[in-house]
C-alpha cells in the first residue's frame, strides 16, 4: 500500500521493550482507511475515511463520502457524525473525558467496521528543558518533557512536535516499562539535518511546539510499528501496522488526552 497517514514520521525514538510484530507487506490498494481521534479537548472530533492507493501511485486518496459513522461510549452517549467533505466526518455535541471506553462503528461499501479505545487519565506536562550537544560542526538540540509517570505500570505516551509554523510533524512514542512511577528522563531529539531544506535544521530562535498524548496500548503498538517501518526521513515502506479496527480496515481509532507546551530554542 501507499503511505496513508496524515503525519510525517521523522523521529525513531522508542524507550520500551518491543515484541516482535508480524507486519503485512502486501499491497492493499483499494482498502478502506479509517483515521479517527477522540480527545479530552472539546470537539468537534473527526473521523477521516478514504481508500488506500498502490505504493507506486500518487498521494491522492479517494474520499468515501457515503459512509455511516457512529461514535458512542460506555455511558450510553452516542452520535451519528455528519459528513463535512474531503472524507471527513465530524461530531456536533459529543463529549469525551478520560476513563471512558469509546466505540467507533463505520458502515461503508457494504461492510461494517468497528473499533474501541479507552482514554487514559491525563498526565500533566510541567515544562520543557532544553539541552544541546556538539557533533562536528553541528549543534543538536534536545528537549526534556518534564512530567512524572503515574505509579501504576502500563502508561503509554505519544509525543509530536512542530517547528515554527511549518506543517511537518515529528512523532515518537514512549512506554513506562523502564521508568515506571518516576520523573521522565527521556529526551526529544530535534532535527539538525538541513539536506532537505531549512525546516530540518533547528537553530536558536526557533519555536518548538510539543504535544503529549496519553494513549492506550493498541495505539502505542500501532505507532511503534509505524515508526519501525518508517525510514526515519518521512517515507514509509509498503507495510501495514496492526490496526485496532476490525474487518481488515487500515488506520486507527484513538481516544487520548492532549497536553501541549511551546518553547523557543536559546
Amino acid at each position: 500500500m501507499k503511505k496513508v497517514f496524515f503525519i510525517i514520521l521523522s523521529v525513531f525514538a522508542l524507550n520500551s521493550c518491543q515484541k516482535e510484530i508480524d507486519l503485512d507487506l502486501a499491497d492493499q490498494s483499494g482498502n478502506i482507511v479509517i483515521e479517527g481521534n477522540v480527545t479530552d479537548v472539546q470537539g468537534p472530533y473527526t473521523v477521516k475515511i478514504t481508500k488506500s492507493v498502490g505504493f507506486s501511485q500518487p498521494n491522492q486518496y479517494p474520499a468515501i463520502a457515503n459512509a455511516q459513522v457512529i461514535l458512542s461510549d460506555n455511558t450510553g452517549q452516542t452520535e451519528t457524525l455528519q459528513y463535512a467533505g474531503n472524507g471527513e466526518y465530524k461530531t456536533n455535541s459529543f463529549n469525551a473525558v478520560p476513563g471512558r471506553t469509546y466505540t467507533l462503528k463505520v458502515q461503508a461499501d457494504g461492510k461494517q467496521y468497528t473499533a474501541q479505545s479507552t482514554m487514559p487519565e491525563a498526565v500533566e506536562i510541567e515544562g520543557l528543558v532544553q539541552d544541546s550537544f556538539q557533533f562536528g560542526d553541528k549543534t543538536t538540540y534536545t528537549l526534556l518533557p518534564v512530567f512524572t509517570d503515574p505509579a501504576e505500570l502500563g502508561n503509554r505516551y505519544l509525543f509530536s512536535f512542530t517547528i515554527n509554523n511549518l506543517s511537518k510533524k515529528y512523532i515518537s512514542v514512549l512506554s513506562d516499562n523502564l521508568n515506571n512511577g518516576l520523573p521522565n528522563q527521556w529526551n526529544l531529539n530535534l532535527p539538525n539535518d538541513d539536506n532537505d531544506g531549512r525546516d530540518h535544521q533547528v537553530v536558536p530562535g526557533d519555536i518548538i511546539r510539543v504535544e503529549m498524548q496519553s494513549i492506550d496500548t493498541n495505539i502505542f503498538t500501532y505507532y511503534s510499528s509505524l515508526l519501525q517501518i518508517s525510514d526515519g526521513y518521512g517515507s514509509v515502506t509498503p507495510a501495514n501496522p496492526p490496526s485496532n479496527i476490525s474487518n481488515g480496515a487500515l488506520g486507527y481509532f484513538s481516544a487520548h488526552t492532549v497536553r501541549s507546551l511551546a518553547t523557543k530554542i536559546q
